[in-house]
């Protein structure tokens, strides 16, 4: 089964009926359908919030998420033996939290996998997620080795609920570990080290790579690329090929390794956040074209990066309104009907 020019999504969609946004991915992303993530639908369907239940002393109120006033070795404890025995369903995501994740389950379920090479599943890192919290002293999470590994193997558990959820359908899988935090590395606004970046992200991959999936990596900014290339876990690399094609391949290097252990680049080629039109096809292409003719002269084999080039959109669309959602998808459908031609 080849991946060469499939194209997905990141997540998140502008649509506050489940039905209907999932009418949306199966329009435009037949191939590689995905559940969306409704941030506009309700509180606890934002990237954090979503992935939050039954993690030790994290409450979903009205206005956001928070860390509870709870006893934390009781809820340490009663986690930690939930983890051990590999119960995997106390650390389901509630349909509260994920509408899209069921009305996408019910669809396959009624029967709507014709077509479906892949199925795609997502999950917030725990870069992303721990940075986004704080202990009741206020040290985010991050810092805080406790409640870090509890996030990590929390994260891991929820995860490994979807691969079960969706194995029945007989589809190869695709989750991908969404990092949006780490577009600022090496910046005063992440205080986080190479060596723990890739430490975390080995542990987390680890736990899911039994599960026979392609794990991927998302991130939307800038990075120290060659971090994910040294995960092995680490199968797909998405990054925003519209905005960074320029800084992603000044790591030919390391992406030389990547390709030769069979990994893949997600180029996410159509921006979500663009004030004006849309670029037409030929740019898109051309920037494509562009990437992959510099990591040809810097000694990256070119039958590599084409059969193993998956397209996505930039980033998430849960910011934008439909009609722009619309316009990014059907774009990015027109780009992979070329791409599977050539």
């Amino acid at each position: 089964m080849s991946i060469k020019g499939l194209a997905t999504g990141i997540g998140s969609l502008p649509h506050q009926d489940a039905d209907k946004a999932v009418d949306f991915v199966f329009k435009y992303l037949p191939q590689v359908p995905f559940w969306p993530q409704l941030p506009k639908r309700d509180i606890r369907e934002g990237m954090v919030a979503q992935f939050s239940e039954h993690l030790p002393c994290l409450k979903v109120t009205p206005d956001g998420l928070y860390f509870d006033n709870c006893n934390i070795e009781n809820e340490l404890e009663t986690f930690y033996d939930r983890i051990i025995s590999g119960d995997a369903d106390y650390f389901k995501i509630n349909r509260e939290y994920a509408e899209g994740f069921y009305s996408f389950y019910e669809r396959l379920k009624s029967g709507g996998v014709d077509g479906v090479e892949f199925i795609k599943c997502h999950v917030t890192g725990p870069l992303t997620f721990a940075a986004s919290l704080a202990n009741r002293e206020g040290v985010a999470f991050l810092h805080d080795e406790i409640f870090m590994q509890a996030v990590i193997k929390g994260l891991a558990m929820k995860a490994l609920w979807q691969l079960r959820m969706f194995r029945q359908f007989g589809k190869k899988m695709i989750i991908f570990i969404d990092e949006p935090y780490l577009s600022s590395f090496g910046s005063a606004y992440t205080p986080v080290s190479r060596e723990e970046v890739v430490k975390v992200l080995d542990e987390l991959t680890s736990a899911l790579k039994a599960s026979d999936v392609l794990i991927g990596v998302h991130c939307c900014g800038n990075t120290d690329w060659s971090m994910f290339t040294e995960v092995r876990g680490i199968d797909i690399i998405n990054f925003d090929a519209y905005g960074f094609t320029d800084k992603l391949v000044l790591y030919a290097g390391n992406l030389k390794g990547f390709f030769k252990r069979g990994g893949i680049l997600c180029w996410g080629i159509v921006p979500t956040q663009e004030p004006l039109e849309l670029p037409e096809i030929d740019p898109l292409l051309r920037k494509i074209e562009d990437g992959i003719k510099f990591l040809v002269k810097k000694g990256v084999a070119e039958m590599k990066v084409r059969e193993n080039l998956l397209l996505s959109p930039s980033c998430g669309l849960g910011t934008l309104d439909e009609n722009r959602a619309a316009k990014v998808f059907s774009r990015l459908s027109e780009l992979s009907a070329i791409l599977r031609k050539s």
